[in-house]
C-alpha cells in the first residue's frame, strides 16, 4: 500500500517537499488556498511598480506538472484530525502530513489598523499597496496638495526595502510625470520601535543601511512607536514626545504572526508560542505524532540558543529535510544552515552579511540580484525579471505603475 502524504501550503517549504517527493513511492496531495506559488521576497517590487504580479508567481500545477504522483488541490483547510485533513470540500486521509502555511501580518492587538495600514504577504496585498501609493500622488496632483507623506512602520527587511523603493520612485521615477506637484518633495518616513533598523544584522550594516536610506531622501526614526492610526493621520510616540503626521499612505511591516492554521494542531497536543507558531520537536514533528510535520514560517524552534528565522532559505531546508525523513533517507534532527542575509535599499545599494564577510553598496545590491534570480521558480520568470530589472536600472522607469481597483474600489468614470 502506497503511503499518502498531504502537504498543506504551496510556499517555499511545501513546494520544496512536494518536488523532492516527486519520484518517491508515495502519493502526494498538495493543498493551497491559491493556485500559485509566490516568491514573497519580491512582493515589495510589485507594490512599488517595479515588477508585475506574474513575474514573481507561477501556477503550482505547472511547477509540478512532471511529477505524476503529486496531486494539487486549490482549497481551504478548516481543521486537522489525527489521520485526516478537513477542507471546505471534505476530508483527506493521510499517513504523513506536512503543515507549511506560513505567516501573516501582526498588528499587536490593533487588528482594526489593517484596513488603514495594509501589510505585504500576498499578491492582492501588493496590488492594493501599489494602488494606494500611486493614488496618493494622483490625489495630490488633482487637489494641488503639497503635503505628501508615506509612513512605513517596521524597520525589518520588508520595511527597509519598501521605504527605499518608495523614496526612489518619488525622487526619480515619477519626477517628470506630474505638472502640479513635485513627487520628489514627498516625505518617506521609516519608523522602527527598536534602537536600530535591521536588528538581525550587525550594527555596522544597520548604520550603513540607514545612511543609504537617508541618501535616497527617506527619514529613519528609531525608538518611535505608532499609538494611533486613521486613514488620514498617524500618531507616533517616543518617550514623552508625541507627533501626529498627516500621512497619505501607511504601509505596515512591523511584524508577523503565524498562520491561524497552527491552532488546528493544538487539539492534537501541539503548543504555540506568543506569535502563534507551532513549537516543534527537533525533527520538526509535534509531540506524540511522528507522522505530522510542521515547516517554514509556522515553525517555532531554537537552534544554538536562537530561533530559526522565518526566511525562504530556512523554509526550503525544512522542506527538503521533511521529505527526506518521510522517505527514510535521514533520521537525525533538523539543522538550519545559515547562508547569510541580504537586503536591498533602492537602486545600486544594499547590505550583505555572510558571517565573517560583510559588505554594502553596489556589490551587496548585485549579490542580492543574483541570489533572488537564482531562487525564482522557472526560467521564464528569471528571464522576465532580469530584463525588467535591467530596463529599470538604465531608465529608472517602473513600468508596472498601474492602479487597479476591484469591486467597490472602482472609481466611476
Amino acid at each position: 500500500m502506497v503511503d499518502k502524504v498531504v502537504i498543506v501550503g504551496g510556499g517555499f517549504a511545501g513546494l520544496t517537499a512536494a518536488k523532492r517527493l516527486g519520484r518517491a513511492d508515495v502519493s502526494v496531495t498538495l493543498i493551497d488556498r491559491t493556485n500559485h506559488h509566490l516568491f514573497q521576497p519580491l512582493l515589495y517590487q510589485v507594490a512599488t511598480g517595479g515588477l508585475s504580479p506574474a513575474d514573481i508567481a507561477s501556477p503550482i500545477r505547472y511547477i509540478l506538472r512532471r511529477q505524476h504522483n503529486v496531486r494539487v488541490i486549490e482549497d481551504i483547510v478548516t481543521g486537522i484530525e489525527e489521520h485526516a485533513v478537513v477542507t471546505s470540500s471534505g476530508r483527506l486521509p493521510f499517513d504523513h502530513l506536512i503543515v507549511a502555511t506560513g505567516a501573516t501580518h501582526h498588528y499587536f492587538g490593533n487588528d482594526d489598523w489593517e484596513t488603514t495600514a495594509p501589510g505585504l504577504k500576498t499578491l492582492p496585498d501588493a496590488t492594493r499597496l501599489r494602488a494606494m501609493i500611486l493614488e496618493a500622488f494622483e490625489t495630490a496632483e488633482r487637489t494641488g496638495s503639497r503635503d505628501l507623506t508615506f509612513l512605513v512602520v517596521g524597520g525589518g527587511p520588508t520595511g527597509v526595502e519598501m521605504a527605499g523603493a518608495i523614496a526612489e520612485m518619488a525622487g526619480h521615477t515619477l519626477r517628470r510625470d506630474f505638472r502640479t506637484i513635485d513627487p520628489a518633495a514627498a516625505r518617506v518616513i521609516l519608523v522602527e520601535a527598536g534602537e536600530r533598523i535591521l536588528s538581525s544584522y550587525p550594527k555596522s550594516l544597520s548604520r550603513k543601511a540607514a545612511a543609504q536610506l537617508e541618501a535616497l531622501g527617506a527619514e529613519v526614526r528609531t525608538g518611535w512607536t505608532v499609538t494611533d492610526l486613521t486613514p488620514e493621520t498617524a500618531t507616533l510616540k517616543r518617550g514623552d514626545e508625541t507627533e501626529t503626521l498627516d500621512n497619505a499612505a501607511t504601509i505596515w511591516a512591523a511584524g508577523v504572526k503565524a498562520s491561524p492554521l497552527g491552532a488546528a494542531l493544538v487539539p492534537l497536543g501541539a503548543e504555540l508560542d506568543q506569535a502563534g507558531r507551532v513549537m516543534v520537536s527537533p525533527d520538526l514533528t509535534i509531540p506524540g505524532h511522528p507522522n505530522i510535520y510542521v515547516a517554514g514560517d509556522l515553525v517555532s524552534l531554537q537552534q544554538n540558543g536562537s530561533p530559526i528565522p522565518g526566511v525562504a532559505p530556512a523554509a526550503i531546508q525544512m522542506g527538503r529535510y521533511v521529505a527526506d525523513r518521510i522517505q527514510g533517507e535521514i533520521t537525525g534532527d533538523f539543522r538550519y544552515k545559515d547562508k547569510g542575509n541580504l537586503a536591498t535599499i533602492g537602486r545600486s545599494s544594499g547590505i550583505a552579511d555572510f558571517g565573517r564577510i560583510r559588505f554594502s553598496g553596489f556589490p551587496a545590491w548585485a549579490a542580492w540580484l543574483g541570489v533572488h534570480i537564482f531562487f525564482l521558480i522557472g526560467f521564464q520568470n528569471r528571464l522576465l525579471v532580469m530584463i525588467q530589472w535591467a530596463w529599470n536600472y538604465f531608465t529608472r522607469n517602473r513600468s508596472a505603475r498601474l492602479i487597479v481597483r476591484y469591486g467597490e474600489e472602482e472609481r466611476p468614470s
